[in-house]
């Protein structure tokens, strides 16, 4: 039989292309991505496509407010490294989704978020719950779809997590029109998707790479600065790897937390606005700089104009638009953190260099324990330390077997300060767009991700109540997700700065009618305490942990306590108010 006969024969019997709806289509493209979860709230646009679902072996996590299910697909894709999945209808159910949009879009998280909207032919009509959530949404995602045929389904799929995963990780978006969902197609989801106009950089330019290990041999103060670049991409290996090749200290961003075990020798904590004096200072002193997966935020850099003002600086990341964005850079390198630090690594090995860096890290070490974050270790008038509340949690949190969640403000500074992280995507917090509400949600998202971990969410009272109804998302689904709220009856950031920039004028950052947060958990269904006193926290803390199911303690701590060390906004990382100096006073009490 001719090779030609053989293949018409195959052809022949080979079982034709499933005919489905468009609505059919969506689910067995979410299926062929191997998804398991999908995190929405149904409604009418997208009614189809839930009947679909119902015969889907796919889990649906019906959160309580659309801004709730996306913060949950967030919270799931940062603690397993997968694309989240969000399905919610047209209208107010699609723009209730854009705060959740934009905070993974600054965090680079992937997601791929499903809108319903109306039939094509009334779009433009102003029709019942019409919204354009593609131009709403435009400047925070990566990529969005408008689909016209439910022909195109399966490949705007493929194409949609090609995009979200791939890269910079990112929000994609798929709005379907009713009437497609309605439409019939042969199913056959692409195996491979070509994208001529999307092609990401993964490996660095080798000319840039023997600049950077030239730079790099010259160094008598270098500093790593990992950010979550190094999370995203799943560089730890590497950039361990790299710090004790060249035996040069690790600072990270707020982002990066746990990109290296923080107690590791080389570790020197998280720099910025609410960093630590000595990360700081060793960006300030550093000759050279190494960025890996970082942006430069502003809440990292303090005044650009005098950040590492002494170095050359290397910069990596993946997405060019970064290089130089904020920062002028002398090395710039594109591509893939892991790949880029991998080749450094062969050739700093191949060039056998080993760098004198004994004297510059025993000076940073000689500031770390000068400029200790610990303060409040006591009881405070009016309440608990919230420093002692986060380094009690801390020691009783297994780094490898849990994942921290905060929410935004003062607690999350704290957090960050104080608990101990030692693996990448142990830390979930919003970092660039700073969401108040953020954390909670995410805390049940990462708790069905991850149910082998350990989930506590560190909540302030105010932004807590951005997103409370999801306590009955929890119990609906048997997490195991702990909260824990630094409850200082204020909006405790901003009255900070209002302390500090307006002369102690105080308004609309007293909440004075918080609710009660134990029968509120108890009306959802949690277990709940309260605890105030000093001699109880120990108990308190260990009964929460122990719960089975979700469970949630109302801290009460000082309500006028501020959050230090912080760098101004304007000022230099070596310029920040608070910081605590031991060398001060003998008995180790005093402030810089």
């Amino acid at each position: 039989m001719t090779q030609s006969r053989a293949h018409n024969r195959q052809s022949r019997l080979r079982e034709p292309a499933p005919l489905l709806t468009g609505a059919q289509a969506v689910i067995a493209s979410l299926e062929a991505e191997g998804v398991e979860l999908v995190f929405g709230y149904p409604g009418g646009s997208v009614l189809a496509i839930y009947d679909a679902l119902y015969a889907s072996p796919i889990t649906h996590i019906t959160a309580r407010h659309e801004q709730g299910a996306v913060h949950e697909a967030d919270g799931y894709a940062r603690a397993t490294g997968k694309v989240g999945v969000v399905l919610v209808t047209s209208g107010p159910g699609a723009s209730n989704t854009v705060t959740g949009i934009a905070t993974a879009y600054m965090d680079s998280v992937p997601l791929v978020i499903v809108t319903g909207q109306v039939p094509t032919t009334m779009i433009g009509t102003d029709a019942f719950q019409e919204s354009d959530i593609m131009g709403m949404s435009m400047p925070v995602v990566k990529h969005s779809f408008l689909v016209k045929s439910a022909a195109l389904l399966p490949e705007t799929f493929r194409a949609a997590f090609h995009i979200a995963r791939t890269g910079r990780p990112g929000p994609v978006l798929i709005d379907i029109p009713s009437d497609v969902a309605a439409q019939t197609l042969e199913f056959s989801y692409p195996s491979h998707i070509d994208l001529p106009s999307y092609k990401p950089t993964y490996k660095g330019n080798a000319r840039q790479i023997k600049q950077a290990v030239a730079m790099l041999s010259g160094a008598s103060r270098p500093v790593i600065l990992a950010g979550g670049g190094i999370v995203s991409s799943g560089a730890r290996a590497e950039l361990h790897d790299l710090a004790h090749a060249l035996n040069a200290p690790v600072v990270t961003t707020l982002m990066g937390k746990g990109a290296l075990p923080e107690d590791d020798s080389l570790c020197f904590g998280f720099a910025g606005m609410h960093g630590s004096k000595f990360a700081n200072q060793a960006l300030c002193e550093a000759d050279v700089l190494l960025a890996c997966g970082t942006r430069f935020s502003d809440r990292v850099t303090g005044k650009p104009e005098c950040f590492a003002k002494d170095a050359r600086i290397i910069h990596i990341d993946i997405d060019p638009a970064e290089i130089g964005k904020v920062i002028p850079v002398d090395v710039p390198i594109v591509g893939d953190v892991r790949i880029v630090l991998a080749a450094l690594i062969e050739r700093l090995e191949k060039e056998e260099i080993a760098l004198d860096t004994g004297a510059w890290l025993e000076h940073l070490r000689q500031l770390k324990a000068r400029y200790p974050f610990e303060r409040g270790t006591t009881a405070l008038e009016g309440g608990l330390s919230p420093e002692l509340v986060c380094a009690k949690l801390s020691q009783r949190l297994d780094p490898l077997a849990s994942i921290v969640t905060t929410e935004v403000g003062q607690h999350q500074m704290w957090a960050a300060q104080l608990i101990e992280r030692d693996v990448p995507r142990s830390f979930i917090t919003s970092g660039g767009l700073g969401t108040m509400g953020f954390g909670f949600p995410a805390a049940i998202g990462a708790a069905l991700g991850r149910p082998d971990k350990q989930i506590v969410c560190i909540a302030g009272d105010g932004s807590f109540q951005m997103c409370e109804q999801e306590m009955a998302t929890a119990i609906a689904n048997n997490t195991q997700v702990k909260v824990l709220i630094l409850d200082n009856r204020s909006l405790g950031m901003v009255r900070q700065q209002q302390e500090l920039f307006c002369g102690g004028r105080y308004i609309a950052t007293k909440l004075d009618a918080v609710p009660d947060f134990v029968k509120l958990a108890e009306a959802y269904g949690w277990q709940a305490a309260r605890v105030a006193d000093p001699d109880d926290l120990d108990e308190a803390l260990d009964d929460l942990l122990a719960c089975k199911g979700p469970a949630l303690l109302d801290v009460m701590v000082v309500r006028d306590h501020n959050v230090y060390p912080m760098v101004v906004p304007g000022a230099c990382l070596d310029e920040a108010l608070g910081v605590l100096d031991t060398a001060l006073t003998a008995d180790g009490e005093g402030e810089a």
